[in-house]
């Protein structure tokens, strides 16, 4: 990503387009943020620039970056070629980054939020990147200590991949339905299932379920305009919870609460994946995808964010308001031709139950944040 932010806006929407003309479909790539944590007290260090200088010089190194806050810390699969590829890597960054955090005696967290450490104590990293969104958000930014999971997917053909992001936009509120793990924030219980996506989404410009652009022409006229208006400086700028990616020539999705445990990471990771590639398929062979205007899709996505896979959500086409996890079980069936194409089937569950009713469920029995937060560290993997 580096070369490609050096481009000038110019050469880098042309770049894009032509990475995705050339692009492959169905790679992809996982992205886990985690918290950085005292062994003691749980709450959140600035610790970052120390794990990553020890990873330097390391095959470790390529994998391992900051994401704003120094008490964060991302690692990421790398391209991959299939899903089991991705699944094999998840597990070992997860190891690599556990074996790091161990010799500097800390621990890792993966909940989207954490319950308690205040944003105020929080520093953002030293990057060219992060200085200029410091100066351009300023409160917007450091609230924003929360943690996900994202998924890229390889789309080939930049009209494909808009139409694949257009048809993504309906089923971001049921992936966060499913994720939801962050009831608790600023040592509150917030009742919402994901607080994470109300710190972020809700503050962030640019943010959230984007509009269906219908082609790249569209796209690129709406980049520019923010390039040339000084709306934006870069194209990570664009923060929505899906998008084309105009470094790599992937659609990502972005809406996802971070997942302490290893296999339901990778069962969420397996339908973000899955789904992308069912919208691809529906779009080459001409089946209807749902188009629905913003305002409905904020309806569902409000009821992820307050109810999770304990609410309901709407079936935009006919109306029917059904159980999220009805919902999702739908998504799964319609997904599952692809999945089973992919490798993926296997991976494909609604979970019994979400980190978030986890977490609530301990709360409302009359255990403390501290003692339901210990249960979300990330524990040893074994590959």
């Amino acid at each position: 990503m580096g070369e490609a932010q050096k481009l000038t806006p110019e050469e880098q929407i042309a770049s894009a387009r032509e990475g995705f003309e050339s692009g492959r479909d169905f790679t992809v790539a996982v992205e886990e943020e985690f918290a950085i944590l005292d062994p003691e007290t749980l709450g959140l260090v600035n610790r970052f620039e120390e794990l990553q200088a020890a990873a330097s010089g390391t095959p470790f190194e390529e994998h391992l970056v900051g994401e704003l806050i120094a008490s964060e810390i991302e690692v990421r699969t790398g391209r991959c070629e299939s899903f089991s590829e991705a699944t094999a890597a998840m597990a070992e960054r997860r190891r690599q980054l556990l074996e790091l955090a161990g010799r500097f005696d800390v621990l890792l967290g993966a909940t989207g939020t954490h319950p308690w450490s205040p944003w105020q104590e929080q520093r953002i990293i030293d990057t060219p990147h992060y200085r200029r969104n410091d100066e351009v958000l300023r409160y917007v930014v450091w609230r924003n200590n929360s943690f996900g999971l994202h998924v890229h997917v390889g789309i080939k053909g930049a009209d494909r991949a808009i139409a694949v992001t257009d048809g993504l936009r309906t089923y971001l509120p049921h992936l966060l339905a499913y994720s939801g793990s962050s009831p608790f924030v600023e040592g509150v219980f917030t009742y919402l299932h994901s607080a994470r996506t109300q710190i972020f989404t809700r503050m962030f410009p640019r943010c959230g379920i984007p509009d269906a652009f219908g082609s790249w022409g569209e796209y690129e006229r709406y980049v520019r305009f923010l390039y040339e208006t000084g709306s934006i400086t870069e194209h990570t700028q664009l923060w929505w919870s899906v998008r084309p990616h105009l470094a790599f020539p992937t659609v990502e999705i972005r809406i996802c609460d971070g997942q302490t445990d290893l296999g339901e990471a990778q069962a969420l990771a397996a339908l973000m994946y899955a789904l992308a590639a069912r919208v691809a398929r529906a779009v080459d062979e001409s089946e209807p995808l749902p188009e629905h205007p913003h305002r409905l899709l904020e309806e569902n996505l409000w009821r992820a964010i307050r109810y999770g896979l304990s609410g309901e959500l709407i079936d935009l086409d006919t109306g029917e308001v059904r159980p999220a996890r009805a919902a999702l079980e739908r998504l799964v069936e319609w997904t599952l031709p692809v999945a089973e194409e992919l490798g993926v089937a296997s991976h494909l569950t609604v979970p019994a139950t979400s980190a978030a009713e986890r977490q609530i469920a301990r709360y409302e029995a009359g255990e403390s944040l501290a003692e339901i937060y210990a249960q979300e560290i990330l524990e040893p993997v074994h590959v």
